[in-house]
This record gives C-alpha cells, sequence and structure tokens, in this order.
C-alpha cells in the first residue's frame, strides 16, 4: 500500500526564509532580498516573481537593478579592487578562511536554500556547499608559490553564471578570485540562487572580502558587466548563445575572459564487455537530472553491441528515484536519497516534452519512459517542473536532441558500425568539456581518445569538472578564454610576466597546458 509523504520537519520555504532573516539581516528583508554594492546592502531593484521548481510555490526573486545603477555597482566595485589588491596576502588568506568557517556553519541552510531555489536532492545540495568550502581551502593553503611572480588584475573581476551550481562553481571561483587579490562582482542568475547567493555574500563581507552582488536581465546589465572599462576580467558559465555574445564582446574589447560554455557530452562504447561496470555507473550520470555541463546525454554504441548495451543499461535506468527533494514518510525522516527532483522550471519541462515528442514524431524510437506515479510527491502538489527519465534511440538530425545538450534527464542513443562513424557521433557538438570511450583494448583507446574533440576523455570512467588541482577547460565551441583549475584558475585572473600566453582557446591562439 502506498504511503502518504509529508514535508519534512522545518524545512519549509517560511521556516527557511526565517532563519534567513536571523543569520543575515543585513542582507534580507521580510519581503526580498536586497543587492549588495559599494560595500552595503541596498534595497533598489524590482523583485522578480519568481517560484519554487519543488512545487511551484512563491520564493525570492532577484531584485532587478537597471544598467545605470548597475555601472554605479561597477564603479564602485573598481574602488574596493583598488584598495584590495594592495591588501597583504595573509590578511586576504585569513579572511577568506574566516569566511569558509561561516559557509561552513551555516551549510545546512546554504543547502536548503539550494533545495527550494534549484531543486537539488539533498545530498547533492549539501555536496555543493562541500565542494565549494573544501575546493577553497585547497587555495588558502596553497596559493602562495601560485602567486610569486604574478599581480592582481588592473580592474575587478565580473562573473556571470548559470544556475545550477550557485556554490561549488559560482562562490568557488568568486572566493578564489578574491584571494588572488581582486575585488569580484556577480550577477545572480535569473532561474534561481539569489538567496543562497546573497547568504554566502553576506558572509563574505562580513569578514572584509570586497564582493559585489547584483541581479538584473543579461541584456540590461551587460554593458556594466562585460563591456565596461573597469572591468578586468569576465568569467562566464553558461549556453552557447549567450556565450557567444559575451565572446565577441570581450574579443572586441581585448579583455580577459574564461567562458565555460555547453556541449554535448558524449559516451562512446566500441568492442567493449564489461557491462557489470557500465550498468553500475548508469544512474550516476543522472545526479542531478542531468542538468550539469559535464553530463552524458548522448551514448554512442556499435550496432554489434546494442542488445548487450540495452541488457546493462534498462535495468540500471529503472532504479531511478525521483520526486519533491524534502518529502517524507514521517516529519522527522531524513531527506529522501532521490537521483534527482525538477528541472528548473516549469517552461523548461515543457520545452523537454515537446522536445521528446517532436523526436518520437519524426522518427526517434522511445527505449524507456519514467513513470510519473513511481515518483515521490505530496499529496496534491504542483508537479510541472519535473521530467521522468526518458531515453530514445535515434534522435533525427532535425531536432535539438541530436545536436545540443537537453539539460535534462533524456538520454539519446545513436548506433555506429566503423570507427569512422564512431568520432563523427562523438564530435557532433564542435567541441565539448568532457567525454568517455568505452573499450576492452586499452591500445584502441590510446588511438581513438586523441580524435574526440572533448577537454578531458575518460577509459570506461565518467569525467567531471574537478576539484582543487584537476584542470578543466573545453575544445571547440564550448571554451572560449583561459582555461581554469589549480594553479590555471590562479593565471587567469592575475597578471604575469609581460608577453605570457595562458593556456586556454583564444581567438588567435589555443594553448593547452
Amino acid at each position: 500500500m502506498a504511503t502518504t509523504l509529508t514535508l519534512k520537519s522545518g524545512t519549509s520555504w517560511p521556516d527557511t526564509w526565517r532563519r534567513c532573516l536571523a543569520a543575515a539581516p543585513e542582507a534580507f528583508r521580510d519581503d526580498r532580498v536586497l543587492n549588495l554594492w559599494n560595500a552595503s546592502w541596498q534595497a533598489d531593484g524590482r523583485p522578480l516573481p519568481t517560484t519554487s521548481p519543488v512545487d511551484g510555490s512563491p520564493v525570492a526573486g532577484p531584485p532587478r537593478l537597471d544598467g545605470a545603477t548597475a555601472s554605479r555597482a561597477v564603479r564602485a566595485c573598481l574602488d574596493q579592487h583598488r584598495a584590495w589588491r594592495h591588501v597583504p596576502l595573509e590578511e586576504r588568506r585569513a579572511r577568506v578562511a574566516a569566511t569558509l568557517d561561516a559557509l561552513a556553519a551555516h551549510r545546512d541552510l546554504l543547502a536548503l536554500l539550494l533545495v527550494w531555489e534549484i531543486g537539488k536532492p539533498w545530498r547533492l545540495a549539501q555536496a555543493d556547499v562541500d565542494r565549494a568550502v573544501d575546493g577553497v581551502r585547497w587555495y588558502v593553503d596553497g596559493i602562495g608559490p601560485m602567486l610569486d611572480g604574478r599581480a592582481p588584475l588592473d580592474g575587478p573581476v565580473s562573473n556571470i553564471a548559470s544556475w545550477n551550481y550557485p556554490m561549488s562553481v559560482l562562490v568557488h571561483a568568486m572566493l578564489v578570485q578574491a584571494l588572488a587579490g581582486n575585488a569580484v562582482i556577480a550577477k545572480t542568475p535569473t532561474d534561481g540562487g539569489v538567496a543562497c547567493l546573497s547568504l554566502a555574500c553576506a558572509l563574505a563581507a562580513r569578514e572584509g572580502v570586497p564582493v559585489t552582488l547584483v541581479s538584473g536581465s543579461g541584456s540590461e546589465l551587460s554593458r556594466a558587466l562585460v563591456r565596461a572599462p573597469e572591468i578586468g576580467c569576465v568569467s562566464f558559465v553558461g549556453g552557447r548563445d549567450t556565450g557567444a555574445a559575451v565572446a565577441t564582446a570581450v574579443a572586441d574589447l581585448g579583455k580577459r575572459h574564461i567562458l565555460e560554455q555547453e556541449g554535448l557530452n558524449t559516451w562512446g562504447l566500441w568492442n567493449h564487455s564489461d557491462w557489470d561496470t557500465f550498468s553500475a555507473v548508469v544512474p550516476k550520470l543522472f545526479d542531478y537530472g542531468k542538468q550539469r555541463c559535464t553530463a552524458y546525454p548522448r551514448f554512442v554504441v556499435q550496432r554489434a553491441l546494442f542488445d548487450a548495451f540495452l541488457a546493462a543499461y534498462l535495468p540500471a535506468v529503472r532504479t531511478l528515484s525521483v520526486g519533491h527533494p524534502l518529502a517524507v514518510e514521517r516529519r522527522d525522516d531524513p531527506c529522501p536519497r532521490l537521483d534527482f527532483g525538477p528541472v528548473i522550471n516549469a517552461a523548461k519541462a515543457e520545452e523537454l516534452h515537446d522536445q521528446i515528442a517532436e523526436a518520437v514524431d519524426r522518427g526517434a524510437v522511445p527505449l524507456y519512459r519514467g513513470d510519473p506515479a513511481d515518483a515521490r510527491f505530496l499529496p496534491g502538489q504542483d508537479t510541472s517542473a519535473y521530467v521522468q527519465p526518458v531515453t530514445l534511440l535515434g534522435p533525427p538530425p532535425s531536432s535539438p536532441l541530436h545536436h545540443a545538450e537537453p539539460f535534462g534527464p533524456v538520454d539519446t542513443i545513436v548506433l555506429v558500425d566503423t570507427e569512422a562513424e564512431l568520432l563523427a557521433a562523438m564530435n557532433a557538438s564542435n567541441g565539448a568539456l568532457v567525454a568517455t570511450l568505452s573499450t576492452d583494448d586499452r591500445a584502441t583507446y590510446e588511438r581513438l581518445a586523441p580524435q574526440i574533440r572533448a577537454f578531458k576523455v575518460g577509459h570506461g570512467t565518467a569525467r567531471s569538472r574537478g576539484d582543487r588541482d584537476e584542470l578543466f577547460g573545453g575544445f571547440g565551441a564550448s571554451w572560449r578564454g583561459a582555461f581554469v583549475g589549480g594553479e590555471l584558475l590562479v593565471r587567469a585572473v592575475t597578471r604575469g610576466p609581460r608577453g605570457e600566453r595562458l593556456p586556454g582557446n583564444f581567438p588567435y591562439y589555443r594553448l593547452m597546458p
């Protein structure tokens, strides 16, 4: 008999909001979040009505500034930058370390905000916070040698990032940039994360770290955050359409830049037989509904292996657990261990449903569809932002699912007969961030891997963005500008010797680390 689920005690949005007001009263009001610029929290901007993807209920929206106010914020950030760049490294390390201690002390509240604002399951929300804190601690401990012979940039670093990893990508980058001697400014993602980022920035600002956090539409704020002469570097994480516009702007201005863009990450299987290992990894590839820049939404499978592939893949995908991230059987139970909850909003869910239906109408074969009846939902809750896992064979070339990353729990499979077809299918999106090739023969992997246009290629194992000293970048249209990770992140946001060529993918050269 099915059990009626209930919301875990103390985790409602009103409960969460009250905790925000108590933890950082300077950043929150009863009815809104504030912007942080000129070293103070400002009650400006027009809050955008926003709902949680979890259940469609209202949550805090970003207080959107106009372009003129954003320009003032950038000028104020430059003043902070000119002072901060002269602060001794040991003092910068102490202030950033104190910020990390504060973030760790508020770990559960930051994670709960990620659940409500962007729909992350509890364990993944906690991991996002932990990766930010642990990753920056690595830099606090080891940044000294990384800064030898280097100096902060001439202006602050401007950060524009997607909504999916507010802590482990955006806050992590901001704190490392500040540790390297730069003031930092960030735009809150329109689709979610404003309260989590505001709390994190409030904790950093208390420790004297020069952070600026503003909200607004990309088109309205682009002139200030991308084109303003005060900006020393632009760091962007997002889709190719927006990224292309940013890339054009920074190239025209000759501005330092780090532009991480999407690509269709692929998993190829060729002369492969270790199906138990492959089957075990399939559910992990659905973490957070594949709403990750390093997700694997495409499998390129040797036709002769297709029956064995299905025998390993289908039982694994049937184990996926989907639903409300805070729905429990008894109010004091721990949060459920889900593979994913909702996608970012109902509009994205509708877009994915439309793309799936269109692909099937044009010839794709549906191999698997998750059943909403198996999902964990509260009685009567809004489920419009939820998409059950779907697997399609042979997406037609006219479908976006053929060549672009769906950013949702949708797998596509392409069958190939030759190594040339395998490589062509794995390189369908003109560059990717990661890829994997599963093959029994090491020599085959060594021969084919260099021809796969991805920055990281795994041999039968998934690759990720990485932490600490692991480098990260992309090939083709998936990356523009300086590569990051480890020492490269510090080099990307500091000035080195005259004539230095940073490793990266630039308009006039590409230099691998």
